[in-house]
This record gives C-alpha cells, sequence and structure tokens, in this order.
C-alpha cells in the first residue's frame, strides 16, 4: 500500500514549546545523569539527522507526572498525567529524530477508506505519512534523541526493547502522556530489531497504526561492513517485513475507547485486511517492497516483525537460519542460531521479532515465502472460506537468486 491511496482526515498541529519549568520545593534537576559520552558520528545506514537537535534540558516537576490523582487499581491508566517537561537528563545527542502524530484515511483496494493513525517524519519524510511508520535506525552507542510532537489526545512513544530512564520509556502510566511535545533520550547497547509504538491505551492505538520497525545496527567491522551484529553475519541483501491486519471496527473507536472498565469489544478480533510492509496482501507476491531478488552469491538478511493481532505462520522454500529473536542476537553458548528446515511452518506471536539469513544457494534458485495470519483463539486462517482472496489472511512473496 502506497501513499497514492491516502486521503487526508486532518493535520495535527505543531508544538515547539519545551519550555523550562520555574523551580519549585518539588522540582528536581538531574541533567547528565548516568549516559557515557556519544558516538560523534551517524551509522552508515541511519535514519536520523546529525545532533544535537533541539535543546531540552531542564528542571522538571515530577509530582506532576505519572498519575495525576491516588493511584488505584480502578484508576490505573485512566488519570494518567498529560504533561511536556523538558528532558530531565539531558545531554548533548549525535543522532535526532521528530515524529509527529498524523490521522488520516487509508483506502483499501476494495474503495473502503479506514482511519489510521501514524507518526510522520518531519526532518527526513519529504511530507509523506507511510504505512507502517517510518523506520527509525542508529547505531550502537549513539545517544538518541526523539522529539514527538501530539495532536488529537495525548501519545507517547515506547522504544520497544531499549532501557532508557523512567520519563524516557514512553509508558504514560510510570512518567506521563505527551499532549504536546517530548524528547525522549536513549542510547542502544545491543544490535537488533526492535519496535517503536503509542504506549497510551496501547492495544487499540497500536492497532491504529503507532508503530514503525526500530533498528539497531552494529559499528562496522574492520573492513567497514556493517554486520547483522558484532561479530555476527554478513549479508548484502536485507529487506524488513512487517506483519499487519486490520479490523475496520476497531478503527471507528474513540481515543479512549475501552479505558477505565469500558467494554469496547476489544477482546474480539476480526481482520479484513492483511499486509506486509504496507503492501497489501494480494499485492506482495512480486511487490519490490517485500519480494527478495539477491545474486546466487548473495546472503539475505530478513528481518520479520510481527505487529498483527494474529499468530502468523510462515514456511520458507529454503532452509533459514535464525540468527536473533526479540533484538538478542542467538550468539551465546545457551542460545545458538538454528535452522528451519523448508517446507516446515513456525509461528510468530504478536510483538514478535525474527532475524533470519538465507544463505547462497548452490544453484539459482526462485522460491516463496508464504504467509497465514491465524486467529489466536481458534489458529484458523482468517476469512478462509472467503472467495476473495483480499479477505483471507494469508500473503506470499518470490524469493529469487539470479
Amino acid at each position: 500500500m502506497t501513499n497514492d491511496h491516502h486521503t487526508t482526515e486532518a493535520r495535527g498541529s505543531q508544538d515547539n514549546s519545551n519550555r523550562a519549568v520555574a523551580p519549585t520545593a518539588a522540582a528536581v534537576a538531574v541533567a547528565g545523569a548516568g549516559f557515557p559520552a556519544a558516538a560523534q558520528t551517524l551509522g552508515p545506514k541511519t535514519t536520523g539527522v546529525a545532533g544535537p537537535g533541539e535543546f531540552a534540558a531542564g528542571v522538571v516537576e515530577f509530582d506532576k507526572t505519572a498519575i495525576s490523582s491516588r493511584e488505584s487499581f480502578l484508576n490505573f491508566g485512566c488519570e494518567v498525567a498529560k504533561e511536556n517537561p523538558p528532558t530531565p537528563d539531558w545531554k548533548t545527542a549525535n543522532v535526532y529524530f521528530e515524529r509527529k502524530f498524523f490521522n488520516e484515511k487509508m483506502r483499501m483496494p476494495d474503495g473502503v477508506d479506514v482511519k489510521y493513525w501514524g507518526f510522520e517524519d518531519l526532518l527526513r519524510g519529504n511530507g509523506a505519512r507511510p504505512f507502517p511508520s517510518p523506520t527509525i535506525r542508529v547505531q550502537e552507542g549513539d545517544l538518541v534523541h526523539v522529539k514527538l510532537q501530539t495532536s488529537k489526545g495525548p501519545h507517547t512513544i515506547h522504544h520497544h526493547g531499549i532501557e532508557p530512564t523512567t520519563m524516557n520509556d514512553g509508558v504514560g502510566h510510570v512518567s506521563m502522556e505527551v499532549s504536546g511535545s517530548y524528547i525522549y533520550q536513549w542510547q542502544p547497547q545491543h544490535a537488533g530489531t526492535w519496535i517503536y509504538h503509542c504506549h497510551v491505551n496501547t492495544v487499540l492505538h497500536f492497532e491504529m497504526g503507532l508503530y514503525g520497525a526500530l533498528i539497531v545496527d552494529p559499528k562496522p567491522d574492520a573492513a567497514g561492513n556493517i554486520r547483522a551484529f558484532k561479530d555476527g553475519p554478513e549479508y548484502q541483501v536485507e529487506k524488513i517485513w512487517v506483519f499487519d491486519d486490520i479490523d475496520p471496527r476497531w478503527h471507528e473507536l474513540e481515543h479512549d475507547a475501552g479505558l477505565c472498565g469500558g467494554d469496547v469489544g476489544l477482546n474480539v478480533f476480526r481482520p479484513r485486511y492483511f499486509f506486509v510492509s504496507g503492501i497489501v496482501n494480494t499485492r506482495a507476491t512480486t511487490n519490490s517492497t517485500v519480494a527478495v531478488t539477491a545474486k546466487r552469491t548473495d546472503q539475505v538478511l530478513i528481518r520479520m516483525i510481527n505487529a498483527a493481532y494474529s499468530v502468523m505462520r510462515i514456511q520458507f522454500d529454503m532452509d533459514v537460519e535464525v540468527i536473533s529473536v526479540d533484538g538478542h542476537a542467538l550468539n551465546k553458548p545457551w542460545a545458538k542460531p538454528y535452522t528451519i528446515p523448508r517446507g516446515e511452518w513456525f509461528e510468530m506471536a504478536t510483538a514478535t521479532r525474527y532475524d533470519i539469513i538465507i544463505k547462497p544457494p548452490n544453484m539459482a534458485r526462485t522460491g516463496k515465502a508464504r504467509f497465514q495470519f491465524t486467529d489466536w483463539v481458534t489458529k484458523r486462517v482468517h476469512g478462509a472460506t472467503n472467495t476473495n482472496r483480499l479477505y483471507v489472511g494469508y500473503a506470499e512473496t518470490n524469493i529469487n537468486f539470479v
């Protein structure tokens, strides 16, 4: 699915106010705490711009963050403080990103417009509002700033799998929800495949489209090559496969639907549309965003992210080697890479990430990868009996060595 199918519904207003807060008895300043010096240059594949970016240091009134009233089981997540504080442990970043919430409609191949949300890249996106949201890609050791600008209700960015300080973790229940703007600061220590997403009413907002891939590369090796991870396998061709499915009913719900005990039917998920990296299932076979074309001598790295609320079942026509799971390299004595034989189906749950390597074949070979979107309870393929392939939870793509 490309931006050609998008029709604008509303554009969020931009808020650049990262103001310093006047000190009070409850205010605490912790600028610069706990971070080693940042790397000085951008990684070769980095998708951000060179820091330092916008200045955001200041004093934070911590009594205005987290739950805004006395916390209880019933109000946890319901009365989260809406704040736009400075970054409490701010240091100069070497990589800088800006992400702005947007709200649009995406036209499906059957002509139906479905509301979806996303994060626009204000610095390098050239006005594009893609689905999924633009990839954040950095290098191990970078000190990263990501500025979030919100509208139409508060949002956050949680950099899933990264370990920042609490204020920078983007989990509203324990910090704050952003109603204007905030600069998140973090420093990745491990190369791998991760995701970033909104952590406000998470189940719904993730389904609405507020997520994107987050890739951490190792530093180049002695030969200047970027490997899958430090001392890991080399690769010449790379693909990022993001699986997603859309239940149009969910996309008509409001920002806070289902919070505070409300039953809006979020236990029932019946997707009607299915995607691989934003490409609708019926077009994934040959689309260059998904399909793999490599030389016979190339080693292929595929980063698979399950952003669907389906359990994904996946099959390859060739042996593949799993080298990393959920951002963690299988390079330890207790966690070694393993081979999934050709023709064998395997499963990925929601938010799971697999990095796999396809090694060069001994001869020219054309094969496929197949994807089944299955119900989390019945384990049946969604829409399996529908005569229109568009509504069947199945996709495939070509893998060609030439």
